[in-house]
């Protein structure tokens, strides 16, 4: 066995926790308080911090330390499973907690570690436009949290838990293969699109609700990226909704959509992007239907293209009848 110890800040550290104890390889996990200080103090790293004082903005980010075999899984492995469970390009911010102390980081014990941690960051900066987010720091400081918060969700199955574990299974179902499409430049965007098409998905722009083209389909067919042909919905998923924009509870592969914050407009949303185009699709609710999931993806029509059951061979998407 190689053993080995990593401290990973993921947002609400009860999710974080409960995710990393069912992967294989993971000896054993505790939840605490890393870095930050106590008000008043004059050390920067206190001895001992209390949950409300953490809460208070200690500057403590909550933190789970776990014990691996390497062997089993490597560093680089688990650290990908951690990516599974956060918004990395989030500052200070972990699906609805808000605050400094949900703040992502990966925290090392040696230079090597530290060196994986910067290689993985930089592999994953490449799947994302915005700036990564996540701390990458050697480990000054770990401080146990209080003994309730151990094995949390454990203790209260019921509990609070940021993290959709469905949506990470479904992540790790990769369907569509990516280098089948390509994303186009401006200017030849600005050639085949409409008006309509080139503001929504390139300005971010918002199509008028009730008199877009896709709101009311219920045709049996696959919804593709119009800027790149990447598939990305299908009819099987989409319900019908009072918002005035085709809504689907689910992409038919997780993998294509990308999800940012969008604090625009004084609100807190989520946009979904396409992951080849990276085209402005729309925004993720959580108002969906409970039957499907609970989620509700919200998107322009102006950003799909609609490829009918009975053209799907001759479009070049026969593959995906079976999400139909």
């Amino acid at each position: 066995m190689k053993q080995e110890t990593i401290y990973l800040a993921g947002g609400c550290f009860w999710g974080t926790e409960h995710y990393l104890k069912t992967l294989p390889g993971v000896l054993s996990t505790r939840v605490g308080y890393a870095f930050g200080k106590k008000e008043g103090e004059s050390r920067a790293l206190p001895e001992t911090v209390t949950y409300e004082e953490v809460c208070a903005h200690s500057g403590h980010a909550e933190t789970v330390e776990v014990i691996f075999d390497a062997d089993v899984l490597p560093l680089s492995e688990l650290l990908r499973e951690y990516a599974y469970t956060i918004d990395p390009t989030s500052l200070g911010r972990q699906s609805m907690d808000i605050g400094v102390q949900y703040r992502t980081g990966i925290y090392s014990l040696t230079e090597k570690q530290h060196q994986t941690a910067a290689a993985f960051l930089a592999e994953l900066q490449k799947e994302y436009t915005q700036p990564i987010m996540v701390e990458n720091l050697p480990l000054l400081q770990f401080i146990p949290a209080e003994e309730y918060h151990q094995a949390y969700l454990e203790k209260n199955p019921g509990g609070y838990c940021h993290i959709n574990f469905a949506k990470i299974a479904k992540l790790k179902q990769k369907v569509v293969n990516p280098e089948k499409y390509h994303a186009k430049t401006t200017a030849e965007l600005e050639q085949t699109l409409t008006p309509i098409q080139f503001a929504v998905t390139q300005r971010n722009a918002t199509e008028p609700p009730f008199e877009n083209e896709y709101w009311k389909t219920g045709r049996r067919g696959l919804y593709v990226d119009i800027t790149t042909g990447e598939p990305l919905f299908s009819s099987r998923d989409k319900f019908p909704s009072a918002c005035g924009w085709p809504a689907f509870a689910k992409p038919i592969d997780p993998n294509t959509i990308n999800e940012y914050d969008d604090l625009s407009f004084g609100m807190v949303r989520t946009e979904v992007r396409s992951r080849v185009g990276n085209a402005h699709l729309g925004h993720v609710f959580g108002d969906g239907p409970a039957e499907l999931g609970g989620l509700r993806y919200c998107i322009n029509s102006a950003s799909l293209r609609f490829i009918p059951e009975e053209e799907l061979e001759k479009a070049g998407y026969g593959e995906f009848r079976h999400f139909l």
